[in-house]
């Protein structure tokens, strides 16, 4: 148990460490106006507490917190966010389409998690969290690259 515990967080861990690669993308972060700065590492913030949440869920058994917070994750998507029409032209402004692709997927994969902790399946769990925490890691270290330095796609 103890393994399997350090094992899922040694991967929670170096989701929320994400970095570059030598293919990284050019960072958006300094493309974004403070607003949308701002609402993305509110996001970014509520996500981490709730992967956290959701990892000691699924190694506890505790499957209503899984759904719950893989819920909250969810709804968390900032285009689901009150952003006036001018706030959504900036973000598409300042972020390529491939992120805006990896922020569907990862929020489409939460709901797929909150409906694993429905249906009380630690296997299912386990397999969503892994490819959620595998998008973080790619999208930071293509697009967030000069706030997460040090770790890369490609195992490098």
């Amino acid at each position: 148990m103890a393994s399997t515990t350090g094992k899922y967080m040694a991967t929670f861990l170096l989701g929320l460490a994400v970095s570059t690669s030598s293919l990284a993308a050019e960072p958006v972060t300094p493309k974004l106006t403070d607003k949308l700065s701002r609402l993305l590492q509110e996001e970014m913030r509520s996500v981490q507490t709730a992967m956290g949440t959701i990892h000691s869920g699924m190694v506890m058994g505790q499957h209503e917190a899984v759904a719950t917070n893989a819920q909250k994750i969810h709804d968390s998507f900032i285009l689901q966010q009150k952003l006036t029409d001018q706030d959504r032209k900036d973000l598409m402004s300042a972020v390529p389409k491939g992120f805006i692709k990896l922020d569907k997927e990862f929020h489409k994969l939460a709901a797929s998690l909150a409906e694993a902790g429905k249906n009380q399946n630690t296997a299912e769990q386990r397999e969503i969290f892994d490819k959620m925490t595998g998008n973080c890691i790619q999208c930071h270290s293509q697009y967030v690259s000069d706030r997460f330095p040090g770790v890369n796609t490609l195992g490098k």
